[in-house]
């Protein structure tokens, strides 16, 4: 009887997981996905490949941009690094989240299947919510939201995809834009360190300015760069700290 009650509570949770779709994060993701349906549908892809893009990458700005290399023509190895640095950011996504769900009885498995899941709209989510549901609920509180989430949106692609072509041009750009302004107000929102602002605005204005001198691999560049002058400011910032300290 009590694993009876606890699958059922579980379940419940679960439920509750995916009512955060109606969620401003979701919605808004919601509409960008549109605005990629009208990006796959102008550069080529079928439909097919946009869904399964979904899918399997589930993040929206890897999706651009590795849309946007193969399109531009970028060797494979451009794409792939430019896609593999993209992705690697959700790591530390990973890492705060974790640990937050897992329990003694949580499998390793289940973890790991349900990172796929992690992206900055879940991660976002998952940091405001999770501390409210009992730990032993949290793994299928998050598996509601991610799961529907990402099936919803491969679900929009699927469905807005034909739809998109008679859009105005400027009305799916404008969809397509929503994601990248929730992005940059979310991620500022949710930074605790100074060098996470620090690195996000080392990208933002490397971003542009890369892109003029080389746009095959500025996000690259800018990643490493914005990421590396980030990394150096804060050591040296916490050193002058740690001198004031002493010194006082």
């Amino acid at each position: 009887m009590p694993s009876e009650i606890q699958d059922r509570r579980q379940f419940l949770w679960f439920l509750r997981g995916m009512r955060g779709i109606t969620s401003l994060p979701a919605l808004i993701l919601m509409a960008s996905y549109v605005g990629f349906s009208a990006f796959a549908l102008q550069s080529g892809l079928t439909k097919g490949e946009a869904v399964f893009m979904t899918l399997s990458i589930w993040a929206l700005p890897a999706q651009m941009i590795l849309v946007g290399t193969m399109v531009g023509g970028a060797p494979l190895a451009a794409s792939f690094a430019a896609v593999t640095l993209s992705s690697i950011r959700m790591m530390p996504m990973v890492a705060s989240i974790m640990p937050q769900m897992r329990t003694e009885r949580t499998p390793v498995a289940l973890l790991l299947f349900l990172s796929h899941f992690l992206a900055i709209t879940s991660w976002v989510f998952a940091t405001q919510r999770l501390e409210a549901v009992p730990r032993d609920n949290r793994v299928a509180y998050f598996a509601g939201f991610g799961i529907t989430l990402t099936l919803t949106n491969a679900l929009i692609v699927a469905l807005s995809y034909g739809l998109v072509s008679s859009f105005p041009p400027v009305i799916a750009a404008a969809l397509f834009m929503l994601t990248p302004v929730y992005f940059i107000s979310s991620i500022w929102a949710s930074a605790r360190q100074p060098v996470v602002k620090i690195a996000f605005g080392a990208g933002i204005v490397l971003g542009p300015l890369l892109a003029l001198v080389s746009p095959d691999f500025d996000v690259l560049y800018a990643g490493l760069g914005g990421g590396t002058v980030a990394y150096l400011i804060d050591r040296y910032r916490r050193k002058s700290k740690q001198r004031a300290g002493a010194s006082a």
